[in-house]
């Protein structure tokens, strides 16, 4: 086994000033959310300002997380191994103020994939670095084999686009448009990554100037000294959380359908140790190491284990550096969540979210049974769709991530079309989407039946059909879970399965498989996606009447699924109910 990340430390008692640690605290968020709305508001492409994925923190001069915007968990891995490589790549002695660095590449700058693009900011006083700003950007396209710059297909990150190593893209406020203008020009939308690179420059200046100001009013001594209380706080708080659980070893599995190359089911195991105030997770038994895309490189893993320990032991813990101490990380060199080098690592969402469902499903038997969930769709799927626009000429690449449904719980049942665990954008705006592409929206739907049955039912899938209306319309699809969906517990039932339909309802209809590349639609042609429901929690039998008559009225389950599901007797009782 190879470690991934070690934080497990010795610690002792010490008094905190809560008051002013909370108060720091949402004051360091308020800067975040400040520059969140600068970039969703100034950002040029749709992925950002439409969909809102993208992420901001602030960090110490240390390269510590102090906070990060509550936006999507796994872009937290990027910021993370950003400020890394720069610290490792620069001395704080050699930057200037306005200067501000950029790079994506998972194995060189700690990202976790291409399209990804870090801008990381020293924040100066009185002549020092005291801070950095940060933040991150889904990018439309960086180049390439595939528009998009991501594909199942991949087979190395050569093939995925511009690699960029962490490198000086401003200097004493100063953009370096010679790196610019060669960035830009390795994207198929070439204005775009121009513009929302520099905005990305932008929105740090901004939360860098509010952190300074901040700091400046408390002092840097008493901001110092806040920070590492704030810090040992944090870890204090987990380790009691860690050692209030009781000692032992559990293990999960979930599954890939398969590796992006077409091969066998890849299993994804998750094993969680326990003792004292410390925690590993080691996913031993997980697969080897993808063919295709779908490799997790090591801070995507991180993001995704700190997320787990976060939303199953605290979700109201405060997000900075002091999250990571007593959790450990172990995954084989080789294997799908410890890539070697240069493994294609684009879709690797897919695969988070597989672990995280793992180590959601390990903690079954370690959380008292009303804190626990029923697996959700566990899937980032995902759609890309590109061509030649017919009133500019110009290229253009759009891409979504659709959401599903989540498991239920103990005592509801679950959420309907959200993203789940590791990520957490928007989706496309209907109105948005027909605005600025060819592209026509069918339908846009809950997938009836797609739930688990169960006592309390699993959440509901998206069903979204979409036309082309030009000629050399290039689809791409990033998907799973058409061999396993989403498991039940305590006798609750799966939820669906996934599928992606090239012309569906017509006698042309054609089921796709979930991993599509470069396949072209001619004008009139559709396609549709329907992602998985979660699990559902508890029998069947003892979900009450007046629930199943909810959902008969409301279409989200249907009259055959309800007799299949909790008998023909009580469905007949749940129909005069909804009447």
């Amino acid at each position: 086994m190879a470690d991934i990340e070690s934080n497990t430390k010795a610690h002792g008692g010490r008094q905190f000033d809560a008051i002013a640690m909370e108060i720091f605290s949402n004051r360091m968020l308020s800067i975040t959310e400040s520059m969140a709305l600068n970039m969703m508001r100034s950002s040029y492409s749709s992925q950002i300002k439409e969909r809102r994925d993208f992420s901001v923190g602030i960090f110490d001069a240390e390269g510590r997380l102090i906070a990060q915007g509550t936006h999507i968990p796994i872009h937290l891995g990027s910021l993370l191994g950003a400020m890394e490589a720069l610290l490792e790549r620069y001395a704080v002695t050699d930057m200037a103020e306005g200067d501000a660095f950029i790079c994506n590449d998972p194995y060189l700058a700690g990202g976790t994939h291409i399209p990804d693009v870090s801008i990381v900011s020293p924040v100066f006083l009185d002549g020092q670095v005291v801070a950095f700003a940060a933040n991150i950007g889904h990018h439309s396209d960086l180049g390439g084999a595939y528009p998009g710059s991501v594909s199942p297909a991949a087979r190395s990150i050569f093939e995925e686009g511009l690699r960029i190593p962490i490198i000086r893209i401003a200097r004493a406020g100063v953009v370096d448009d010679d790196l610019l203008n060669l960035i830009a020009s390795n994207s198929r939308l070439a204005e775009e990554r121009r513009l929302d690179l520099k905005v990305q420059i932008a929105v740090n200046q901004r939360g860098g100037d509010e952190t300074r100001e901040l700091f400046l009013r408390m002092g840097l001594d008493q901001t110092r000294a806040t920070i590492a209380d704030l810090f040992a706080y944090t870890s204090e708080r987990l380790r009691r959380r860690l050692a209030a659980l009781p000692a032992g070893k559990h293990s999960f599995t979930t599954w890939l359908d398969d590796d992006g190359s077409g091969s066998e089911p890849v299993p994804i195991v998750a094993t969680v140790v326990i003792g004292g105030d410390t925690l590993l997770v080691d996913l031993e038994g997980t697969g080897a190491q993808a063919k295709g895309a779908f490799n997790v490189p090591r801070s995507a893993l991180r993001a995704t284990i700190y997320y787990c320990v976060k939303a199953l032991l605290d979700p109201d813990l405060m997000p900075n550096d002091g999250m990571f101490a007593g959790v450990d990380i172990s995954a084989p060199l080789g294997s799908i969540a410890n890539p070697r080098f240069p493994a294609a690592c684009g879709v690797r969402s897919n695969t988070c979210q597989k672990i995280a469902g793992a180590v959601f499903g390990a903690f079954r038997d370690v959380l008292p049974r009303e804190r626990l969930v029923a697996s959700s769709n566990d899937l980032l799927p995902s759609i890309m769709l590109s061509g030649s626009h017919p009133e500019t000429g110009r290229f253009y690449v759009i891409g979504e991530t659709i959401g599903g449904g989540t498991g239920a719980m103990y005592d509801h049942d679950g959420m309907d079309a959200v993203h789940v665990h590791i990520t957490n954008s928007l989706n496309m705006p209907t109105e948005a989407l027909e605005n600025e592409f060819p592209i026509l929206c069918e339908e846009y739907s809950l997938v009836t039946d797609s739930g688990g049955a169960g006592r309390h039912r699993g959440g509901l899938g998206i069903a979204r059909q979409l036309r082309a209306l030009e000629d050399q319309t290039v689809f791409s699809a990033r998907s799973d879970s058409y061999i396993h969906g989403a498991a039940g517990i305590d006798g609750g039932s799966d939820g669906s399965l996934s599928a992606v339909i090239h012309n569906a309802g017509r006698s042309s209809a054609m089921a796709l498989p979930s991993k599509v590349a470069d396949f072209v639609l001619g004008a009139g042609e559709s396609i549709r996606i329907e992602t998985p429901g979660g699990g559902g929690f508890g029998a069947p039998a003892d979900r009450p009447v007046a629930l199943i008559a909810i959902d008969l009225r409301d279409g989200t389950v249907s009259r055959a699924a309800a007799e299949r599901d909790y008998g023909e007797t009580r469905t007949r009782e749940a129909l005069v109910n909804a009447q």
